[in-house]
């Protein structure tokens, strides 16, 4: 009777809930796992409006997540400070969301964590959180150059994105080094030659020509602090 038709959309409504709940532990599980870094960052935050010559419906596009599923790999392209991080962290975050196992790391983390690997004679066991992800995301290569060491540091760079590229996983590489200049930055051509094979002749590159964002937020507070001085000329803080 009717009321059997109450119990059971009862139920039903536990069985949505309980599902739910669920699902959000398993976001909450990915994102902390990602090893992205906080505060989180999100697209609906990023100024398309200060890159204007960025191609927005390309990014929109990206974040359907289909790339992954397609097995294409992203590289943003760009100078320091205009965005290049917060789009790539902003995709990560969506694949967590999305129920992808993702993982984060700098260039130079990377590179040191599977140097360490090398001379601990760990290497393969190290290797397994890059290749083991659903999606990886290597940030800010260019920010430090790679010390060439015992071991050749690009072709344990090279390991990984091999690795992956032969599984049919998806990359999100950040990077502010145009194609020319890699092999001096990585400092082995032969290596450097197959990533770059690997990496810009088989991923979607969102070039970023414009202002750099961090360098306009700094202006934006030295505007605001000479503004409060001019209000309270006696205000001055103690350095």
């Amino acid at each position: 009777g009717k009321n059997t038709v109450g119990y059971y959309e009862f139920i039903s409504d536990i069985v949505h809930a309980e599902a739910a709940a669920k699902q959000q532990r398993r976001i909450e599980y990915l994102i902390k796992n990602s090893r992205l870094p906080q505060p989180l960052k999100m697209l609906a935050d990023f100024d398309f409006d200060f890159q204007p010559k960025l191609n927005r419906k390309l990014i929109m596009d990206l974040a359907s997540l289909g790339f992954i599923e397609r097995s294409e790999s992203i590289l943003f392209l760009g100078d320091v400070g205009v965005g290049k991080s917060h789009l790539s962290r902003s995709l990560a975050l969506m694949a967590c969301q999305g129920g992808y196992k993702t993982y984060y790391t700098t260039c130079s983390e990377l590179i040191n964590d599977l140097n360490a690997g090398v001379y601990e004679k760990t290497l393969e066991k190290r290797m397994r959180k890059y290749i083991n992800p659903e999606l990886l995301l290597i940030d800010e290569m260019g920010h430090d150059r790679l010390e060439l060491q015992v071991v050749k540091e690009a072709h344990l760079l090279f390991k990984v994105i091999d690795q992956r590229y032969k599984d049919n996983k998806p990359l999100i590489f950040t990077t502010n080094i145009e194609e020319p200049d890699w092999p001096e930055f990585l400092g082995d051509p032969i290596s450097t030659g197959a990533i770059l094979d690997r990496i810009f002749h088989h991923s979607v590159i969102v070039r970023i020509k414009g202002p750099s964002y961090r360098k306009h937020q700094g202006e934006l507070l030295q505007e605001k602090y000479a503004e409060k001085k001019k209000e309270n000329p006696n205000d001055t803080e103690s350095g």
